[in-house]
């Protein structure tokens, strides 16, 4: 089926060529959007000379760091004008590996949304604090608590949908950022009624740069969890 991988990137000029590499070797079915936020390492002009090298790499070129969330959305709505069957979305650290992709195309078969999760047979994380595996798990239990979910992580990235599910999710009214972004995600899909699996994998933290994540991220999932709540309750 044919797979477009979405890749928000800032800054990720030692990743992207070798993780596109890799993406490329999966097969012909594959096809890569890059979006990069106007990244000061140069990672979109990497971008686009592998977009000149390769018939299958496409690249957006944003004005500056506007968020991982309204990156996703962007490459969302630029996945549904195309000829596409599944949108996967990805980050660019290695921390998601390319390998488990054929996986997600596999699972596709019996699911609407496919989640990469690192929770499903234990804990499957290599590298991280100790601090950031807490909150990771913490954030799970939270969101399932209060929204009701069976999804065993919660905030994972690594993620398919089949393309009627982006169709039928209002992305313009999508504006949180990450963990929250992949919270929002996963219950406007459970709320319409799509059926959500989970496949395990092995999240390794990033190779190459320093993490993206901030207190501001995390503040947002913790409002986020209850605007969804009451926004579902009161309609």
């Amino acid at each position: 089926m044919k797979t477009l991988i979405v890749i928000p990137t800032y800054n990720e000029k030692q990743n992207i060529e070798l993780l596109v590499d890799e993406l490329l070797q999966l097969g012909d079915y594959i096809r890569i959007l890059i979006i990069d936020d106007n990244s000061p390492d140069g990672t979109g002009e990497i971008a686009d000379t592998l977009a000149s090298k390769y018939k299958q790499i496409e690249v957006i070129h944003r004005a500056g760091k506007l968020g991982l969330g309204s990156a996703y959305v962007a490459g969302f709505k630029y996945a549904l004008k195309q000829d596409v069957d599944y949108i996967l979305e990805m980050d660019a650290d290695f921390s998601h590996d390319p390998k488990i992709v054929q996986y997600f195309i596999e699972a596709m078969e019996k699911y609407d949304v496919v989640i990469g999760s690192r929770y499903l047979t234990g804990i499957s994380v290599v590298n991280w604090p100790l601090r950031r595996l807490i909150l990771s798990l913490m954030a799970s239990m939270y969101v399932r608590i209060v929204l009701n979910l069976s999804i065993r992580d919660c905030t994972a990235g690594f993620k398919c949908f089949k393309k009627e599910v982006l169709q039928n999710i209002n992305l313009d009214a999508i504006h949180s950022d990450g963990y929250a972004f992949q919270i929002e995600m996963n219950y406007r899909c459970f709320k319409k009624g799509y059926k959500i699996g989970e496949i395990p994998i092995i999240f390794m933290d990033r190779h190459i740069g320093s993490s993206k994540m901030s207190k501001k991220i995390v503040y947002e999932a913790i409002w986020v969890v209850w605007r969804l709540r009451f926004e579902y309750l009161f309609k």
